[in-house]
């Protein structure tokens, strides 16, 4: 748990040249833009401050070698509704990482839809494909092959499944929109929904622009049975499972007739934090803190990945809160070094958040979780200014030392 890469860490799996990432180390700013369970829309760009402060971010990232972030377009608040769409704020980003030397890629669809789209209607499949269209139309000039456009066409398409069909927490879908008697597993159908979706998004924006990249975001996991019921392991290892079906989707080997096929899925990302391994039944999570023996090592999570579809992959999304986050980095960062020993060609790492974000739920709960953390004067509203975290910054760059940075040297120079 407290790893030393000042070790002998062997020979590393050399980075594939058709690689379309700037840099290894990654940054991620928190992009939901969804209706929160109380029914208020979400926007955290603004709200945490990103938007006012795009050159202050983007050069804070460039200064630590975080050459390629992640960054949401919020369907919902970009597109009031059909037809009517204000790329304004995706274009000063694109401004402000240009002259940064900052290469962004691009999530669609971060939990959020138009008012007029429902996750529950099949209209979401022509409707993100006509936004996919438009944002490969405005992106378009501002790319070129050296560095050709990526784009995640819906985040995380397993959790917005199980988020609006089993929980409250996108308003205002969950188990009570599901009809009396129907026995149907409405995640199952809206994962195939959206599946549909980013594969129309996927041509939508390849008709537009025939450079574009596809990375495909979702978490991965580990279930167990729980402690004294070994007949529950055969559930374990079912809901575990779970986690490959919609890339499997878009790979045409479940489902084919949802149109997936071997080449949709392009680039593969993992997103993994610290409750992402739990029993089954009980929801009891294994916790990492406490070196809960029955956990999985990441490196195991990536090389299964990787065996499964033999497709590029990042770690997209990683990150813990207070002050455990430099000592999860340096966990994090010896399991994707021994997935790399291994043959496992991992292509980057994204902290997420860079700069810290609110709950959901809850705008004056800060998570505390970023490389940059939000000052919170005592007894007075958050000012919104950063603070480094000094321990997770001299972490990061203990890593960086020895885990990839490639950026070509002309990738280093801000423009105008």
């Amino acid at each position: 748990m407290n790893p030393q890469p000042e070790a002998a860490l062997g020979a590393v799996v050399p980075r594939p040249a058709h690689t379309p990432f700037r840099s290894f180390w990654m940054g991620g700013f928190e992009g939901a833009d969804h209706l929160n369970l109380h029914g208020e829309a979400l926007d955290m760009p603004r709200s945490s401050g990103h938007v006012d402060r795009l050159g202050e971010d983007y050069a804070g990232a460039a200064a630590h070698g975080l050459r390629t972030v992640r960054e949401s377009l919020g369907w919902r608040r970009t597109e009031a509704r059909r037809g009517q769409r204000d790329f304004g704020r995706a274009l000063a980003m694109t401004r402000a990482a240009r002259h940064h030397g900052i290469q962004i890629v691009w999530s669609l669809m971060h939990y959020g839809t138009p008012a007029d789209v429902s996750l529950l209607d099949d209209d979401v499949i022509p409707r993100l494909a006509e936004f996919a269209a438009a944002t490969a139309a405005a992106l378009a000039p501002w790319h070129d092959d050296a560095c050709p456009p990526v784009y995640n066409p819906i985040n995380e398409i397993g959790f917005v499944a199980w988020a609006a069909t089993a929980t409250g927490l996108l308003h205002p879908y969950g188990p009570h929109t599901r009809a009396p008697g129907d026995t149907r597993d409405h995640g199952y159908l809206l994962k195939r929904r959206l599946v549909r979706a980013a594969l129309a998004a996927r041509q939508a924006i390849l008709a537009v622009d025939p450079r574009a990249r596809f990375l495909h975001i979702e978490p991965v996991v580990h279930v167990v049975a729980p402690a004294g019921q070994p007949e529950l392991a055969p559930l374990a290892r079912q809901i575990s499972a779970y986690q490959w079906q919609a890339w499997d989707m878009i790979a045409g080997r479940e489902a084919p007739e949802l149109g997936g096929t071997p080449a949709a899925l392009d680039l593969i990302g993992v997103n993994h934090y610290h409750n992402g391994q739990w029993e089954a039944v009980t929801g009891q999570p294994l916790h990492w803190h406490l070196y809960d023996p029955r956990r999985r090592p990441l490196s195991a999570l990536l090389r299964e990945t990787w065996d499964r579809y033999e497709r590029p992959l990042i770690l997209a999304e990683t990150g813990h809160v207070g002050a455990g986050r430099a000592l999860w980095l340096a966990d994090v960062a010896a399991e994707v070094h021994q997935a790399r020993r291994e043959g496992v060609p991992v292509e980057g790492m994204c902290l997420y958040p860079l700069v810290d974000r609110h709950d959901w739920n809850d705008a004056n709960h800060w998570h505390h979780s970023g490389l940059w953390d939000i000052a919170e004067p005592a007894g007075a509203p958050p000012t919104l200014i950063r603070h480094l975290h000094a321990a997770y910054a001299d972490e990061l760059a203990r890593w960086q030392a020895l885990l990839p940075h490639r950026s070509d040297p002309a990738d280093l120079q801000g423009t105008s």
